[in-house]
């Protein structure tokens, strides 16, 4: 501050003429003042910073601790979904399948068989779907399966069975056993069809558009309960 006084008073002795002569000590304690201001804003700042370091680190600390204990959060304990999703999958509890299908992904019903009580002629399967009857007369190698409220003309909505020398060609067909017997699912004329051979003959089935669900494992299970006298 002495060598600021120094030059103060080195640049008073040269003033221009004209001019009020300089003040030095007004302008020594101006600068001392004004010196003691911007220390004490760099002390504030110093300050500030270290408390809000200290905030952050004493956060971080609290919210390891919480995901290390699994303590409560804002406004009330952990609730058990959200401590299920915070622990991962592996601690979910495994899904329990359902006994029966009911609905399918479509919105469609799915088919539900049951034990077939009628006699069919010449076709007879131990399986049948619920509700669903043969319409008659019932010729010998073909079976037409409807529901009450069907229309007799709608026949994109019934099962058909029909007894064949030869297998048909199925687009995208699907084989696997079922029952001791080689199922063959595929379509035919746009519609899911289903074969089997029986003795010497094969069993050709038609399933519905739309109306029900028939999943494979379903159609495998009715061809496989099928025989032919």
């Amino acid at each position: 501050m002495d060598e600021v006084k120094k030059l103060l008073e080195g640049f008073a002795d040269r003033a221009a003429d004209g001019l009020p002569d300089a003040d030095i000590d007004a302008d020594v304690t101006r600068g001392r003042l004004a010196l003691r201001r911007i220390k004490r804003r760099r002390r504030a700042t110093g300050v500030l910073c270290v408390a809000a370091a200290s905030a952050l680190v004493l956060a971080i600390g609290n919210q390891v601790n919480w995901w290390r204990s699994g303590g409560e959060v804002a406004g009330g304990p952990v609730g058990p979904e959200t401590a299920a999703s915070a622990a991962g999958p592996s601690t979910l509890p495994p899904a329990t399948p359902q006994a029966k299908q009911t609905i399918s992904e479509f919105g469609a019903p799915v088919v539900e068989l049951v034990a077939n009580r009628q006699a069919w002629s010449t076709i007879d399967c131990g399986l049948a779907p619920k509700g669903w009857t043969a319409e008659s007369p019932i010729a010998a190698n073909h079976v037409v399966l409807s529901q009450p409220e069907m229309r007799t003309a709608d026949t994109a909505a019934k099962v058909i069975l029909q007894a064949a020398p030869q297998a048909r060609n199925l687009s995208r067909p699907r084989v696997a056993a079922a029952g001791g017997k080689t199922v063959h699912i595929g379509t035919l004329d746009g519609r899911l069809t289903g074969q089997v051979k029986l003795s010497s003959h094969w069993l050709l089935v038609s399933f519905p558009s739309g109306t029900v669900e028939w999943p494979d494992g379903e159609v495998r299970r009715f061809l496989a309960s099928c025989t032919l006298h």
